[in-house]
């Protein structure tokens, strides 16, 4: 009988975890720090996104939405291979996709490939979901292709096996550097609207290295971009005070004699 009850509870146990998404998120004292406020203000505020991108995450999340593609932020999807497979074209054209992150391990590239590459852009990315995998490196390599889809007016989906850990991880990355935030009001994002993600220990411990990384990048540029643009607004008065004086000048006396040589000829071939 008390065998019986065991059983039972480690039942309830179990579906408990399962329709929850992932129970070993909840514990993990690393991703809890990092998603604690679901609704941050100061988040909120800072970010660019529209209000429904902090207010959806009320919606109840089931188990079953796992296997669909979410969009985390506007013409963004993530989602797991299952929502690009053979099946879902209509659906992907309906949402109207036209660029498709595939991420996947080499030993998956039997079963986790481009379905449909006459109709969508692919970026195929050779990831393993392991602790050694340095993720960093694509990190710019997706940016600038989702960026490339959605400046041309396209949709973009970015997918791995499941569209927990490794295409999380490039999603986060992304949303991070694209709205200026840091790594726990970026997953409070994505997990807003895909609550199954779970990153690796690995991947999130370069997700938060890849923070500085990208604010310096950033940084770096606008510093380029403003002495770009202060060159650029220099007047015609301050260009011309940059010439010398002599060779101000010079200039001048070069101008002079060329009138006067061509004033001389004009007047000599009058006279003939």
């Amino acid at each position: 009988m008390k065998r019986r009850h065991r059983m039972t509870r480690l039942h309830r146990s179990t579906i408990y975890d399962i329709t929850s998404c992932s129970s070993k998120k909840r514990n993990n004292p690393m991703k809890n720090d990092l998603i604690g406020a679901r609704f941050d203000q100061d988040c909120s505020q800072e970010c660019s996104l529209p209000n429904e991108y902090w207010l959806e995450g009320s919606k109840e999340w089931t188990y079953t939405m796992r296997r669909n593609m979410q969009e985390v932020v506007p013409g963004l999807f993530l989602g797991p291979y299952s929502a690009a497979s053979r099946s879902k074209l209509q659906a992907l054209l309906d949402q109207r996709i036209t660029h498709i992150v595939c991420v996947r391990h080499a030993i998956e590239a039997n079963f986790i490939r481009p379905n449909f590459p006459q109709q969508f852009k692919y970026l195929v990315l050779e990831i393993a979901d392991t602790a050694t995998e340095n993720i960093i490196q694509h990190f710019q390599k997706v940016k600038f292709f989702i960026n490339e889809g959605l400046r041309s007016g396209g949709r973009v989906l970015v997918h791995g096996n499941a569209g927990i850990s490794r295409s999380a991880a490039l999603v986060l990355a992304y949303v991070m550097e694209t709205y200026d935030l840091n790594l726990k009001h970026a997953y409070t994002i994505v997990q807003q609207r895909r609550f199954c993600i779970n990153p690796s220990e690995s991947f999130m411990t370069q997700l938060k290295e890849y923070e500085p990384i990208y604010r310096a990048q950033k940084m770096l540029g606008n510093n380029l971009q403003s002495l770009e643009s202060q060159h650029n607004k220099r007047t015609f008065h301050q260009v011309d005070s940059d010439i010398p004086i002599e060779d101000m000048r010079t200039e001048w006396t070069v101008d002079d004699n060329l009138k006067k040589g061509r004033d001389q000829s004009y007047q000599q071939r009058l006279a003939l």
